[in-house]
Formats: C-alpha cells, sequence, structure tokens
C-alpha cells in the first residue's frame, strides 16, 4: 500500500507559494511548471485545498496563496485534505474473511488495534511538522 502522490505535490504546491507569492502571480500553470504536471491536476487539487482552508484561489488573473500561516498548517492537514482514505482509515481490510478458518475468523481480532495504533502514529508525527518547518528548510538549500 503506498500513499497515493497527491500528499507530496500538496506540500510542493505550498512550497511553490510561499516561494513565488511576492514576486509572481501563483497560477496552476506557474504551479504545474514547478510539480512538472498537468495544470488541470493542480487546479483540482488547489479546490481540495481551498475546501479545506488552506489556500484561497482568485479566478482568473488572482492566483493563489495559503489561506493561513504556514506554522498553523500541519503535514497532516495537507494529508486529510488530498488522500481519499475510506472512512478515515490508512488501512483498507478485506471486508469478508472467511469465518469457516480459524485465521479468516480472527484475522480482524488480531489486526485491527495495531493497524489503528499504526495509523494513529503517523498521524501524530505528521501533525508534528508544519509547512512552516518544511518551508524553512527548504530556504536553507534553495535560497
Amino acid at each position: 500500500m503506498q500513499i497515493s502522490s497527491r500528499f507530496t505535490v500538496a506540500v510542493h504546491v505550498l512550497i511553490c507559494i510561499e516561494t513565488f507569492k511576492n514576486d509572481h502571480k501563483v497560477t496552476s500553470e506557474l504551479l504545474a511548471s514547478s510539480v512538472n504536471a498537468n495544470p488541470v491536476v493542480i487546479r483540482r487539487l488547489l479546490q481540495q485545498l481551498k475546501k479545506a482552508g488552506l489556500v484561497c484561489v482568485r479566478r482568473g488573473s488572482g492566483g493563489a496563496d495559503t489561506a493561513r500561516p504556514l506554522e498553523e498548517i500541519t503535514l497532516l492537514d495537507l494529508y486529510r485534505a488530498v488522500e481519499c482514505v475510506d472512512s478515515g482509515a490508512l488501512f483498507h481490510f478485506h471486508e469478508d474473511p472467511n469465518e469457516h478458518c480459524p485465521v479468516g475468523r480472527n484475522i480482524h481480532a488480531v489486526l485491527d488495534a495495531r493497524l489503528e495504533r499504526i495509523q494513529r502514529a503517523m498521524e501524530n508525527e505528521m501533525s508534528s511538522i508544519t509547512m512552516q518547518d518544511v518551508w524553512n528548510d527548504m530556504k536553507k538549500v534553495v535560497m
């Protein structure tokens, strides 16, 4: 299982917005050029980020900007905004294990709590890293 690239693209997009907002109009074309993706993909992602309250997007010639200071946006915020996980669950468990098999009958009891613990650990770590942290590291290598 792998988290889709939407998450890392969302991080990339927010860092681009912060990097270029004072010198350029930050459009989906500019962002797509940096990500090396189709502008339509970036516009869809921006809409997800806008819906989550993480960016402001002005149609036409307005461009994009962050809706909150970077220190108030965590990696978990971005992950939740763009990842399509069923019912908030990171792991998709097969629905109908064989009840006549001793493994099938007990696999949920053995794994469910562990998978929830793994997901909580990942989310706790993601919530401890802000976009300001990422931006600060980017400034060290770019500027």
